[in-house]
C-alpha cells in the first residue's frame, strides 16, 4: 500500500469520528431546543395569567409593602441589636395570615431572630434554596417555591445595610383555589416533562457511547504508540542512546513515523558511539586520550579507596622529542609518536590484561600509564614496567630511512601511598618526570615529598630569575685562557653569575639549569653575548695588551635549537665592532650530537661569518671520536672529569691524549678545563695540548681585574 493511501487512511479515521461527533451533538441541540421551546409555550398558554394574577399581583404586592414596612421598623432596633424588640415585631408577623415565617439576618446571612421564645436557630447561616439570592438582593425581593412565597428586603441605616428580612407566605390557600385548574397544567407538564428528560436521556446515552468509542479507538490508535515513542524519546534525551522502538506492522502514518523515530534512534546511537570514540580516543594513536584516562582513573579510585589494592600511574615523555619536528618534520615526529605508542602497548600488555592497566596519550609527547595491582605488589611492577619502558624506547628507531637514537623519562606515583585523589596524583607523576629530566633524561623516578620542595624551590628561583638582569643582579666573570707553549694570556670565557639579594651568591650549575627549562636562557643569553663582545671590545681598544684576545661565551642547547643563533650574533658583532674572528661559541657535545644535522648546518653558518666554534665537556657524551668529522667546530674543550685524574687515571691520561691527537688530525684547537695542579699544566702540554684554563692559572675575575692582567 502507498504513502498516500496509508495517508488517507488515517485521515479518513479522523473525518469520520468528527463528522459523526458534530452530527450527533447537532441533533441534541436540536432535539433540546425543541422540547424547550414548546414546554414554554405550553406552560405560557396554559398558567401565564392565572400564576401571574393569583401569585405576583396578590400576595408579592402585599408581601413587598410588608416586607418595606417591617424593614423600616427594625432599622432601630436591629442597630441596638435589641433582640426583644426585633422579637415583637416577627411574634407580630407570624401571626398575621398566610405568613409562615419571619427570619430577620445579619449582612452574611446569619439568623438573629425567627420570631420564637428561645431563638434555636440564632447565629445559623440560611442554607435553603432562597437563601442566596434574599442575602444578595439590593432591595424588595420576591421568590417562591411550590409552597412559599418568600419576600425579603434589606434593613439600612442610611446608606448602611444592616442586615434584612424574609417574610415566608404560605402557598397552600393559593394552591387550594387553583387545584382543579393546576392538576391538569400539572398532568400535561408532567406528561411533557416525562418527554423531554427521556429525549435527552436517550440522547446524552448516544453521545456518551460514541465518546466512549472514540476514546478507546484514539487510545489504541494514536495515545498508546504515541507514548511509546515519547517514552523511548525520554530515555534518549537522558543519555540511554541504546533504547529501541518496538517495531510497527501499521499502513498508515503513525507507523510511518514509528519507523522513522525507530531510524533516527538507531542514527543517534551509532553517532553517539562515533562521537564517544573521537572524544576519548587520540586520533593519532588509537589510544585513550586525557578525558577517557580521567575519567577511568576517577572511577577506578572509587572503587579501590577502602579495597586493600594499590594503584601506580607512570607518566612518560619522550626526551629532545621537539629535535624531531624541528629537523624532520611533523610527519616524521607522528611516525615517532605511532612507533613510541606502539613500543609502550607492548610492554604495559605484559603486566596485566586490559582490566587492570589503560595507556593514554595526553597530547604531544607525553603518555601516561595506569597499572593495577593487589595489596603490596604494585611498587615492584611499577618499577619493572619503568625499566622496561626506558630499555625499550632508548632503543633506535628507523624513520624516513633514518636512524633516531630518543629515550624516555618516567615519572611514577602510588595510590594511596603518595596521594588519594587523581588531580594530586597526576601532579606528583608530572613532578616525578621532572625529576628524571633533572637527573640526565631517559630514566625513571619515583615520587617523593621532597620532590614537592624541590619543585618549589625551582619555581621561586624561576621566579626571582626573571628581570634579574634588568636589576643588575646578573654579571659576567672572565676566567683567562692561556696557551700551554709559552704560557702567553690569548682569551678568556665569560662565565655568568647570579648575586641574589637575598641568598647571596647561587651557583651556575643551578640556575642555568632553571633557566634553560624554563626558555629564560633565551632572554638572558643574548644579553650574555652582547655584554661579552662589548666587554671584548673595550679591551681590544682601550689595553694595549687586549689585542687580539678572544672572548668564548656559552650558548644553550635551547639557543641552539631555535634557529636563530646565527642572526643574534651578527646582530651582536655589528654593534659591538668586535672582529668574528675574536668571538669564540661554545656548545655542549650532547646538545651538538644530539642532532648532528641540524647543528651541522646551523654551525656552518656561524663559521662562515668567521666565529669559531668551540664543543665544551668534550668527552662526556661521545659515542665514537669519528663524530668529530661530521661536525664544524674549531676547537675542543675536554671535560674537567679527564683532566682532573689525568695524573693518577692511565685511561684518563690516555683518552686525553687521543683526543689530542685526533682533534689535531683534523686540524681543531684543544683546550683542557679545570687545570688546578702544575703536574696538570706540565702534562698536557708534554702532550700537545694547546690551551688551557683553570684555577691553577686563574681564577674567574670581574672586568676591571681582568683588564688589570693585560697591564
Amino acid at each position: 500500500m502507498s504513502l498516500r493511501w496509508r495517508m488517507r487512511g488515517l485521515h479518513a479515521k479522523f473525518v469520520l469520528l468528527a463528522g459523526a461527533t458534530l452530527l450527533l451533538m447537532l441533533v441534541v441541540v436540536l432535539l433540546l431546543l425543541q422540547r424547550q421551546r414548546s414546554m414554554q409555550e405550553e406552560v405560557v398558554a396554559r398558567s401565564g395569567e392565572a400564576m401571574h394574577q393569583l401569585v405576583f399581583e396578590r400576595l408579592r404586592e402585599r408581601g413587598e409593602a410588608v416586607a418595606a414596612q417591617v424593614s423600616d421598623t427594625l432599622v432601630n432596633p436591629l442597630y441596638y441589636f435589641d433582640l426583644d424588640a426585633i422579637g415583637v415585631i416577627a411574634r407580630n408577623l407570624l401571626r398575621q395570615p398566610d405568613v409562615r415565617y419571619v427570619l430577620v439576618y445579619d449582612n452574611n446571612g446569619n439568623i438573629l431572630h425567627d420570631g420564637s421564645g428561645d431563638i434555636p436557630t440564632y447565629g445559623q447561616a440560611m442554607r435553603d434554596p432562597l437563601a442566596y439570592e434574599a442575602v444578595s438582593a439590593s432591595g424588595v425581593h420576591a421568590q417562591w417555591t411550590e409552597r412559599v412565597l418568600d419576600i425579603s428586603s434589606p434593613i439600612r441605616l442610611g446608606e448602611q445595610r444592616l442586615g434584612g428580612v424574609r417574610i415566608g407566605y404560605s402557598l397552600d390557600a393559593v394552591h387550594a383555589d387553583e387545584t382543579r385548574a393546576a392538576s391538569a397544567l400539572g398532568e400535561s407538564l408532567e406528561a411533557l416533562g416525562t418527554r423531554h428528560f427521556l429525549g435527552i436521556g436517550i440522547a446524552f446515552a448516544a453521545l456518551v457511547a460514541l465518546a466512549a468509542f472514540a476514546s478507546l479507538l484514539v487510545q489504541r490508535t494514536l495515545v498508546r504508540p504515541i507514548r511509546e515513542l515519547a517514552g523511548v524519546a525520554q530515555e534518549i534525551e537522558a543519555g540511554n542512546f541504546q533504547a529501541s522502538v518496538a517495531p510497527s506492522g501499521r499502513n498508515d502514518e503513525l507507523g510511518e513515523l514509528t519507523r522513522a523515530f525507530g531510524r533516527m534512534a538507531d542514527s543517534i546511537a551509532r553517532h553517539d558511539r562515533e562521537i564517544r570514540r573521537m572524544a576519548y580516543t587520540d586520533a593519532l594513536t588509537g589510544l585513550a586520550n586525557r578525558l577517557a584516562f580521567r575519567e577511568s582513573l576517577d572511577q577506578r579510585l572509587m572503587q579501590l579507596r577502602g579495597a586493600g589494592r594499590e594503584l601506580a600511574l607512570l607518566f612518560a615523555d619522550i626526551d629532545d622529542f621537539k629535535r624531531v619536528n624541528d629537523t624532520l618534520g611533523h610527519d616524521a615526529g607522528d611516525e615517532v609518536l605511532v612507533q613510541f605508542a606502539n613500543r609502550i602497548r607492548t610492554a604495559v600488555e605484559r603486566y596485566g590484561d586490559a582490566e587492570d592497566t589503560l595507556l593514554a596519550r595526553f597530547g604531544g609527547d607525553e603518555f601516561v600509564i595506569l597499572l593495577q595491582g593487589g595489596p603490596h605488589d604494585v611498587r615492584g611492577m611499577a618499577t619493572g614496567l619503568a625499566e622496561t619502558l626506558v630499555e625499550e624506547l632508548a632503543r633506535p628507531l628507523v624513520v624516513q630511512g633514518r636512524q633516531v637514537f630518543l629515550g624516555t623519562s618516567i615519572g611514577v606515583t602510588l595510590f594511596p601511598e603518595d596521594a588519594a585523589g587523581a588531580t594530586a596524583l597526576m601532579k606528583n607523576c608530572d613532578i616525578a618526570m621532572y625529576q628524571a629530566k633533572v637527573a640526565g633524561k631517559n630514566c625513571y623516578r619515583f615520587y617523593s615529598r621532597a620532590m614537592d620542595q624541590a619543585v618549589e624551590r625551582s619555581v621561586r628561583m624561576e621566579q626571582d630569575l626573571r628581570g634579574a638582569w634588568g636589576r643588575g643582579e646578573l654579571s659576567l666573570v672572565y676566567q683567562p685562557i692561556y696557551r700551554l707553549g709559552d704560557g702567553r694570556l690569548v682569551g678568556a670565557e665569560a662565565l655568568l653569575r647570579w648575586n641574589h639579594p637575598e641568598q647571596g651568591s647561587i651557583a651556575p650549575a643551578v640556575f642555568i639549569d632553571v633557566a634553560e627549562q624554563s626558555g629564560l636562557i633565551e632572554t638572558i643569553g643574548p644579553e650574555v653575548l652582547r655584554t661579552a663582545c662589548n666587554d671584548a671590545m673595550r679591551w681590544h681598544r682601550d689595553f694595549p695588551g687586549g689585542e687580539g684576545l678572544f672572548v668564548s661565551v656559552n650558548v644553550s642547547p635551547r639557543q641552539l635549537r631555535s634557529g636563530e643563533l646565527p642572526a643574534q650574533v651578527a646582530a651582536t658583532l655589528r654593534e659591538s665592532g668586535l672582529p668574528a674572528a675574536q668571538l669564540h661559541l661554545e656548545l655542549t657535545e650532547t646538545a651538538v650530537l644530539g642532532d648532528e644535522v641540524h647543528a651541522s648546518a646551523l654551525l656552518s653558518r656561524l663559521r662562515n661569518t668567521g666565529v669559531k666554534v668551540w664543543l665544551d665537556d668534550f668527552g662526556t657524551g661521545f659515542s665514537g671520536l669519528s663524530h668529530l668529522r661530521r661536525v664544524p667546530a674549531d676547537g675542543v674543550k675536554i671535560d674537567r672529569s679527564f683532566i682532573s685524574d689525568v695524573l693518577r687515571d692511565p685511561d684518563d691520561l690516555a683518552l686525553t691524549t687521543a683526543i689530542i691527537s685526533m682533534a689535531h688530525s683534523l686540524g681543531i684547537t684543544v683546550v683542557a678545563e679545570g687545570v688546578e695542579k702544575e703536574g696538570q699544566y706540565a702534562i698536557l702540554r708534554e702532550r700537545g695540548c694547546d690551551l688551557a684554563q683553570g684555577y691553577w692559572i686563574g681564577h674567574p675575575v670581574r672586568y676591571e681585574e681582568f683588564v688589570s692582567l693585560l697591564a
